[in-house]
């Protein structure tokens, strides 16, 4: 039951991507293509990352670094 659990999630966050960007990848060759697909699934984690701070009232500490602005 377990592995039926991570497959659903699997397919749920892969039917969310393409709801959210789109079914096709713009890209011709197979590297752009990947590189294409990692970006949808950096910035869907990133709105996800978002979303859940913002439900649960978290307030983030930023790391700042001396001397840069």
């Amino acid at each position: 039951m377990e592995h039926y659990h991570k497959r659903s999630n699997i397919e749920s966050t892969n039917a969310a991507i393409k709801r959210k960007f789109g079914e096709t990848l713009k890209s011709k060759n197979r590297i752009a293509q990947e590189n294409e697909l990692f970006a949808k699934i950096i910035a869907y984690n990133l709105i996800v990352v978002i979303h859940e701070i913002c439900e649960n009232g978290i307030n983030p500490e930023f790391l700042q670094l001396n001397g840069l602005r």
